[in-house]
């Protein structure tokens, strides 16, 4: 087994953390968005260091936006695998991504009005209100007490 951190190393936001298993399949363990990091920020949440469609399934460990504020992006770019969470954490999770959704879409507007001429990636959203939406309600999020890998 091998694991690769690609965020909350050497930082306590952004958890991702790839988990490759002998028999090739990986496990991703979150997939939380960097917070709070001044300019960085944005940049280090538009580049996972991985391909979103080589990852087999997801562990999401609880709710909060720094463990699966990227989920939605994570699908808009290929995974389509299950992801495994208790049925509270999948219950908080969907109303705390459709609000980073909102959020991320009315970011873009502000850019695009205060900063026109702000590099093209930052006046696009990470993911929309209906990004966040797929995930919440066709995404089959499996009861980790239940669901096998």
């Amino acid at each position: 087994m091998k694991i690769a951190f690609h965020g909350a190393a050497q930082t306590v936001t952004g958890s991702k953390h790839i988990i490759t298993l002998k028999n090739g399949k990986k496990v991703l363990l979150d997939c939380g968005m960097f917070q709070g990091m001044g300019d960085e920020t944005d940049l280090l949440n538009r580049d996972f260091g991985f391909d979103s469609s080589e990852v087999d399934a997801m562990v999401l460990s609880h709710a909060h936006i720094d463990h699966s504020g990227l989920i939605p992006k994570l699908v808009a770019e290929g995974f389509n695998g299950n992801i495994y969470c208790t049925p509270a954490t999948k219950e908080l999770a969907a109303i705390l991504l459709e609000d980073s959704a909102e959020i991320q879409e009315s970011d873009a507007r502000f850019m695009e009005k205060r900063r026109p001429n702000a590099l093209p990636e930052l006046l696009k959203p990470l993911y929309t209100i209906g990004d966040a939406k797929k995930v919440c309600r066709y995404l089959p999020l499996k009861n980790m007490e239940t669901g096998s890998m």
